[in-house]
Order: structure tokens, then sequence, then C-alpha cells
């Protein structure tokens, strides 16, 4: 994954949104890192991994790697808030076989750290959680980062349709 170019492109993305809606001057930490527990809590109930009580099953895998893909916004958002825009790798350790609701609540924890020390360490041990978590939902690096860049021009059209 070109964590690179996805780095620019969130940039870019995120000017033209807080100037948009005139947030140049905002402290959006906070707002950012909620959103990105919301996102994460979407993610989790489109794969209804915690839902032991139904049997239903979990949403198409574009439906789960779309929802995976806003939670990516959120953590490259944060971490150029942060000035970490300049992490070229993030791959997680080779899965101890976790499973995807624990990873879920691992990520839970790993962003809570993060916000508390807004550490470069806890950035990368979050943003490795993440992609852990993709591993585990079968998400490849390739397909995240086509998703992403296609979601992307999905959050410039909206901003310029009034979102």
């Amino acid at each position: 994954m070109n964590t690179e170019k996805l780095f620019k492109m969130q940039k870019e993305l995120d000017s033209h949104i807080e100037s948009l809606h005139g947030l140049e001057e905002e402290d959006l930490f906070d707002r950012k890192v909620l959103a990105l527990l919301v996102e994460i809590g979407e993610l989790a109930n489109e794969t209804r991994c915690f839902k032991f009580w139904s049997v239903k099953p979990s949403s198409e895998k574009e439906i789960i790697l779309e929802e995976f893909v806003d939670g990516v916004h959120f953590i490259l958002s944060l971490g150029i808030e942060c000035g970490f825009d300049d992490i070229r790798s993030v791959f997680p350790a080779i899965s101890d076989g976790a499973n995807v609701s624990i990873q879920f609540i691992e990520v839970y924890e790993r962003v809570q750290e993060f916000r508390k020390t807004r550490s470069r360490e806890n950035f990368i041990h979050l943003f490795e959680g993440y992609m852990k978590l993709a591993e585990l939902l079968g998400l490849g690096e390739n397909q995240i980062e086509q998703a992403y860049i296609q979601k992307n021009e999905v959050n410039y059209d909206r901003q310029l349709k009034g979102y």
C-alpha cells in the first residue's frame, strides 16, 4: 500500500474540507478520534462478528471494504494532524490467531492510547492494529488502496454537493 500517496490525498481532502467549512483554526483532533471510533463501530456492525445471537451473515465484502476505508481516512487524517504523514510502512505482525471480535477491541484500545499520548509510536501501533484487522477480514493492501482512492473521490463529490 502506497501510504505516501494516501497521506498526500488525505491532506488535500482535509485542506479542502477545512477551507470549505472555515475550520482552518479549529482543533479537530478529538472530533476525528470520535469519527474514527464511529467508523470502526460501523465496520464491526457490517461484519456482524460480535452478533452471536444472530444467524444473519455479514455484509458483502465490498460493503465491508468501504467501511474499512472510511476508517483509513480518519487514521490518515489523525496522522497528518500530528505530523506523522511520513510513515511509509504499516505492516502488522503476522497474525497470532486473534479473532475479528478481539481485534476490534484491540483497535478501540489503540485509538484511546493514541488519543492520550499523540505519540508516533502509538500512531503506528494503531495503524498496524487496523491493518491486522484488514488481514483478519480478508482485505488486501491493493484492494484497500484502490477502495481508498475511489472513496476519496466520493468524499470530494459529497463536499461539492453540500454533504
